[in-house]
Order: structure tokens, then C-alpha cells, then sequence
């Protein structure tokens, strides 16, 4: 990575509540707002969020150094470039059904034409890394995950 940006993470799940006891419609969810790269969360596990969003363009390279980063495509199709520590970088086409796990540690950088995604991340874990590689664009919501 060139210029690295940190980005902090929010507190614990304990001090935000959020209502599980009821069930939540994916498909609802998703069509209750329009933004890109910028997650709501439908529900929290433990101290995990469980969160949505649409993907269209490109994001920005990242790396979260704590934490796993599960992905299952609602829709559409979804790209991850890696990178490994050598600097050797690959590519994974994800389509509607398919999950992937990017491992902490490892540099990423998500592109789609256009999709939806369901994503496993601990409380707190913001959507630019925990550092990340130039500036963020303006399509790409640096956030730790907006309530539904």
C-alpha cells in the first residue's frame, strides 16, 4: 500500500441495542435505501453485525489485521481483488449464492457492476479497514454500519 489511512472502530455491540426478536426480510431491507458501499445492519449475533448493501464501482484497497471478512452475494455479480504480502494480486468473481471469506490480514479491494451482498463482520469493524489506500471516494461510505 502507498498512503495508509487508519480508521477507528466503534465500541462493543453491549452499547448499541438493536431488536432481534423480530424477523428480518432481506429483500425489504435492501430496497429501503439506495446507497452503495454504505451497509445497514439487519441484525447482530453476539458481538457480530450482520449487515447489507448494494455494491456498484469500485471500493478502495483495505485491510482489516483483526478480523475475517465473510461475503454471500444476494444478487448480482461481486468482485475482490486480493493482495498478498508479496504484492502478487488476484481476482474472485463472486455471483448470486456464492460466499467468500477474505482472511484478516489480507488487502482488498471489492468492485461489482451492480449487487447485493450480505456481510459477517465483528461490531465495529469499519467498512474502509482498519487502514486503507489513498482517499475514499465519495460513492464509498467510510462507517462501522447504518441501523436499518
Amino acid at each position: 500500500m502507498t498512503a495508509t489511512y487508519k480508521t477507528p472502530r466503534r465500541p462493543p455491540a453491549e452499547t448499541h441495542t438493536m431488536n432481534n426478536t423480530e424477523p428480518v426480510n432481506l429483500t425489504k431491507a435492501l430496497a429501503s435505501f439506495d446507497d452503495v458501499y454504505s451497509p445497514r445492519i439487519v441484525a447482530r449475533m453476539n458481538d457480530y453485525d450482520i449487515r447489507v448493501a448494494h455494491t456498484q464501482g469500485e471500493h478502495i484497497w483495505h485491510v482489516h489485521e483483526d478480523t475475517d471478512e465473510f461475503f454471500l452475494v444476494l444478487d448480482g455479480r461481486f468482485d475482490l481483488a486480493l493482495r498478498d504480502p508479496d504484492g502478487t494480486e488476484r481476482a474472485v468473481r463472486l455471483h448470486k449464492g456464492d460466499t467468500f471469506v477474505v482472511p484478516k490480514g489480507t488487502e482488498h479491494k471489492p468492485s461489482s457492476p451492480g449487487a447485493s451482498i450480505l456481510m459477517f463482520e465483528p461490531t465495529g469493524t469499519p467498512t474502509t479497514g482498519d487502514r486503507h489506500e489513498g482517499e475514499i471516494p465519495d460513492h464509498v461510505d467510510s462507517t462501522t454500519g447504518h441501523e436499518l
